[in-house]
């Protein structure tokens, strides 16, 4: 693997990958990120890796959906693997508009997956990055495995489960050297303040509502970034083609528990506010989003046993990190709050 294409590489996740790929392993090659720069995509998460590692970082702004510009890229730059991170993936967005999910989380796959067909041999590896949602809302008890049926329940979870089994579909048919991965609920730094968590730390500073949806006994499962990130890099370099790894932090949480834990946390790092004995105060229950699954949890058991890979940090360790990295990047925040960065990827690429 010597050039390696990162699409969706602004993106929360995919940012985190290749700062983790450039700062923490022995990669000496190069890295091409090729993302749209939707509204939660960032190249300021990247600013200091581009500054750090101008020779073996490439960024290329466009839409995996445009064909002709894919393949520039794929032949520009001699790319032989892909990580592929790029999708729309906020399930209220998707409930609200579907049209972008269908065409970037469908089409967009389809596109690179014909094109990596098209660069075969030159391309060694493909790998998918996809997510739990893909196998609908468990009961009270049990795990998401490997070969859990599909169920998805929102249109978010329909277009990466179909995106999944065209992935498949590629491997059986054409023998296209894939890996796919089903990962938990991420957090961690850069993540965008609509999601659940950046959204409980920041409003919870500012004691302003933190909603919480139906009863906020839904059950996610944790993974730090970091950890995921790590487990990508392990797939890449070492998963067996065509098969697919389930990717968790076995941090099973209520949403509920999760507020509280952000709120506890707040009140001891940075102290109460003046007017509450403690931010839980702040929660305020809020109509239930349609589909709503109940609970998620993954059993990662294959890839710790196939590959050695083992989340690092735990939900208490995690969140507290998480926190502290909010609280030290104060700029970054408020400048993608106000829609600042919008502004500077309009100086910056058009």
């Amino acid at each position: 693997m010597k050039n390696l294409l990162v699409t969706g590489g602004c993106g929360f996740i995919g940012a985190n990958f290749i700062r983790y790929v450039f700062e923490e392993t022995d990669f000496t090659g190069r890295i091409v990120n090729l993302d749209k720069l939707t509204y939660a995509g960032n190249p300021e998460s990247l600013a200091d890796i581009q500054r750090k590692f101008a020779s073996r970082y490439v960024f290329c702004r466009g839409d995996i959906c445009h064909r002709s510009f894919v393949a520039e890229v794929l032949d520009t730059y001699s790319i032989d693997a892909i990580a592929h991170f790029a999708a729309e993936s906020h399930v209220d967005r998707s409930i609200v508009k579907p049209d972008d999910f269908i065409q970037t989380n469908i089409i967009g796959t389809y596109t690179l997956l014909q094109l990596a067909r098209e660069h075969m041999p030159q391309i060694t590896r493909f790998h998918h990055v996809s997510t739990d949602e893909v196998f609908g809302s468990l009961g009270e008890t049990g795990f998401f495995t490997e070969t859990t049926p599909y169920s998805p329940n929102s249109p978010y979870s329909a277009s990466k489960a179909s995106s999944d089994h065209l992935v498949r579909a590629y491997h059986e048919t054409y023998k296209l050297p894939v890996t796919m991965s089903n990962c938990s609920n991420n957090y961690g730094p850069f993540h965008f303040p609509e999601k659940l968590i950046p959204l409980m730390i920041l409003n919870a500073l500012e004691g302003k509502p933190l909603p919480v949806y139906g009863d906020g006994m839904n059950v996610r499962d944790w993974l730090y970034v970091r950890d995921h990130a790590v487990a990508i890099w392990m797939i890449l370099n070492k998963g067996v083609t065509g098969e697919t790894y389930n990717v968790g932090g076995r941090n099973e949480m209520k949403n509920l528990d999760v507020v509280n834990i952000v709120c506890d946390l707040l009140d001891e790092m940075v102290g109460k506010l003046p007017d509450k004995e403690s931010r839980r105060e702040l929660i305020t229950f809020v109509k239930d989003r349609p589909g709503h699954d109940r609970r998620y949890a993954i059993d990662c058991s294959k890839i710790e046993r196939q590959l050695g890979w083992k989340p690092a940090e735990s939900f208490d360790t995690g969140i507290r990190k998480t926190i502290r990295w909010y609280l030290d990047n104060k700029d970054w925040i408020a400048h993608v709050r106000s829609g600042d960065y919008l502004k500077w990827i309009a100086q910056h690429y058009g």
